[in-house]
């Protein structure tokens, strides 16, 4: 089944603060902030939303379709998507920007400080949903903010059902934008923190928000998460992992186990826990396009988190 991903083709440069951030931030002098975090490790990966969701739902066996904007220095990456077999057909080249580029410093509690650089992602409107053939399942992840507004409203008109998943970029709609992209899509999904901004923002309740979906999906991190159909809610367990490596990229693969049950028609216990496993095995490694497994590996690690047999 082919899945379309539109969002984000991003460099990531992820360093690591050996300390924790609540050291050397003052509470009482954020208003005159002026802070260094010295950072001896520095690596750069290849990643984005689109990027890092497509890679794992690859890994999984899926049929994921990337549709995303790149710059002049997308070469390298685009080689590396070629040799894992993800289609690049929608990838469209605008000229004379930059790739989109992450600036992440990651403490050792793993919370992170961002800094991110959109270049060729405020052109991702110049895509268009109706150009990618036989979809049935997309998603409208973090991008430009006339793309994710163009493309879950050219999901909807096409009855093309579809994930909204605002991330990071939740700040750049007001509440009535955020409604009617709850209105548009079919599912949603968001972190702890992110669902109450989506609250504040719009106004509405929760038990409102999730009524506007069949579907309404809330990560927890290593508390799990949940996933809240109507009046019922399934609670997903996290899965076990051998360490804690780096966070970047969990919330994609995620996504991309989430996105893997529902195309398979699975319910939403097992959709959730293979997406939590996902996120699991994501963690465990450096970079968010650094983690592989077969699919037997996987299913084995399924059973032994679930205590149940792999449902594909």
């Amino acid at each position: 089944m082919n899945t379309l991903i539109t969002g984000s083709l991003a460099f990531d440069t992820i360093m690591v603060f050996e300390d924790q951030f609540k050291n050397h931030i003052l509470p009482e002098q954020t208003h005159i902030l002026n802070v260094s975090f010295f950072a001896p490790q520095m690596k750069r990966y290849m990643g984005g939303c689109a990027g890092n969701i497509a890679y794992t739902l690859k890994l999984l066996g899926g049929q994921p379709i990337i549709m995303a904007t790149v710059g002049d220095d997308f070469g390298s990456y685009r080689t590396r998507l070629q040799e894992l077999g993800l289609d690049g057909d929608h990838i469209r080249h605008i000229e004379g920007q930059f790739t989109a580029q992450a600036f992440i410093t990651t403490d050792i509690d793993h919370n992170q400080i961002i800094a991110f650089h959109p270049g060729a992602m405020n052109f991702a409107h110049e895509n268009s949903v109706t150009d990618a053939d036989a979809i049935e399942l997309g998603i409208v992840a973090p991008n430009g903010r006339d793309a994710m507004l163009q493309h879950s409203q050219q999901f909807s008109e096409a009855g093309i059902p579809f994930l909204f998943d605002p991330g990071q970029g939740l700040p750049m709609f007001d509440g009535d934008e955020l409604l009617a992209f709850m209105e548009q899509a079919n599912y949603a999904i968001v972190n702890d923190y992110e669902s109450q901004m989506l609250m504040d923002k719009t106004g509405s309740s929760f038990t409102n928000l999730a009524q506007r979906v069949e579907a309404l999906i809330v990560t927890q991190g290593a508390k799990g998460s949940k996933i809240y159909i109507g009046d019922d809610v399934v609670e997903i367990a996290s899965a076990p992992i051998e360490r804690a490596e780096d966070p970047t990229g969990c919330g994609d693969a995620y996504r991309a186990g989430l996105m893997h049950g529902m195309t398979n028609k699975l319910d939403w216990k097992s959709c959730g826990q293979i997406a939590s496993l996902c996120g699991a095995i994501k963690i465990e490694h450096a970079g968010t396009q650094n983690h592989s497994f077969t699919e037997p590996e996987f299913a084995r690690r399924y059973q032994s988190a679930y205590g149940e047999k792999y449902p594909l």
